[in-house]
């Protein structure tokens, strides 16, 4: 009689635990299985799909509202940002970078095809003209009705009249060389004739007679280059060009439009800009070679700055960026494009220990409830 009552109650504890493991168990698995509702009929039977297969859609939107709400907040990614520790370590990734791209041997032209910039050099010169023209229509509207002097800079008047005398020089020099030359003596020979022949008569015979057989053209030929070799004739030259320089000085900027035209103007700017840019120069020089003198200066100095520079912007429109960025969103298109499947492997590789020991418990508290049970039936019998 006492080893039956044993064994009736380790039965019941035996059924209390595989009841209560697999009715656990079967509680896990209804959260996801089956994925698909099914029907007997038209009749769906009860508990089909599985509870999350079922509110996959609330699921996804939960999620969404807890990543941007507690997760990924604009305060906690504002914080990250500012951290010093991660602007050391931005800082140290920009200069790693800059330091690749200032060494290298690739042309500026190469990088421009690399980036889907093709034609690099007629457009850049296009751009370049555009910008000039532009430029002068501004600085044209702004200056029009001012007198030059009040335009240019200190500096540049200064540099032009330093500039005058040698321009004075350089117009005797010239003028000295064509009177030299056989066209500048061909030229003396034409006008000294021509002034004979219009003072023909009584004046032409006084002049054959105290010149003789000297070569009135020789004569003045010489005469001329000394004048040209005077340091006195270089100092009034000087002084003439200074004056009339004062007057132009005078003009407004438009009268200079109006005397040398628009576009003769911009064009000669154009060419002056373009002798010192030259941009096939520049786009075939490998990029190592122009960055060769800053390259210390940008990755030590403008590298650490922009980091900083950059991190602050971000932090403060952060919030206008994850509202633009709509990662409620993001997640929730996510969610809804797993699979069920997919979402029970994501949930089982984080719980699959805890769920193990639900079940365990679930089986420990059949079999406590199943020996309760037998106790209980025992002092009732």
């Amino acid at each position: 009689m006492g080893m039956s009552i044993v064994y009736t109650i380790l039965f019941m504890v035996i059924i209390g635990a595989v009841i209560g493991g697999f009715t656990n168990h079967l509680a896990i698995k209804m959260l996801f299985r089956p994925y698909n509702p099914v029907y007997i009929g038209k009749w769906r039977v009860p508990f089909t799909p599985g509870i999350i297969p079922k509110r996959r859609d609330e699921l996804a939107n939960q999620l969404g509202e807890m990543v941007v709400k507690h997760l990924l907040t604009p305060e906690s990614i504002q914080k990250k940002f500012l951290n010093e520790s991660f602007q050391q370590e931005m800082t140290k990734v920009v200069q790693k970078e800059l330091e690749k791209f200032l060494t290298s041997e690739e042309s500026l032209e190469q990088l421009m095809e690399r980036i889907g910039y093709t034609d690099s050099q007629v457009k850049l010169k296009e751009e370049l003209d555009a910008f000039l023209e532009k430029k002068y229509d501004q600085l044209m509207d702004k200056y029009r009705a001012r007198p030059l002097k009040t335009v240019l800079s200190d500096e540049i008047l200064e540099k032009i009249d330093s500039k005058i005398p040698q321009i004075s020089g350089y117009i005797l020099v010239k003028g000295r060389d064509y009177f030299a030359s056989v066209e500048g003596e061909l030229r003396i020979d034409r006008m000294v004739n021509d002034f004979v022949k219009e003072r023909s008569g009584m004046l032409g015979n006084m002049l054959q007679m105290f010149l003789g057989n000297v070569n009135l053209t020789e004569r003045i030929q010489k005469e001329i280059i000394k004048f040209l070799n005077s340091e006195g004739t270089k100092d009034l030259v000087t002084t003439l060009l200074r004056k009339e320089w004062d007057k132009v000085l005078d003009w407004q900027a438009e009268k200079v439009e109006e005397q040398f035209g628009k576009e003769q103007l911009v064009k000669t700017v154009k060419q002056y800009l373009h002798k010192i840019i030259r941009v096939e120069q520049v786009l075939s020089t490998p990029i190592s070679s122009l960055t060769e003198i800053y390259k210390e200066r940008i990755i030590e100095n403008v590298a650490p700055t922009a980091v900083q520079m950059f991190g602050g912007w971000l932090s403060n429109r952060i919030e206008d960026l994850m509202k633009r960025l709509h990662l409620a969103d993001v997640v929730r298109e996510q969610v809804e494009s797993f699979s069920v499947q997919r979402i029970e492997e994501m949930v089982l590789m984080i719980t699959s220990r805890e769920l193990k020991m639900i079940t365990y418990l679930g089986a420990l508290l059949g079999g406590l409830i199943g020996l309760f049970q037998g106790i209980v039936m025992l002092f009732v019998g």
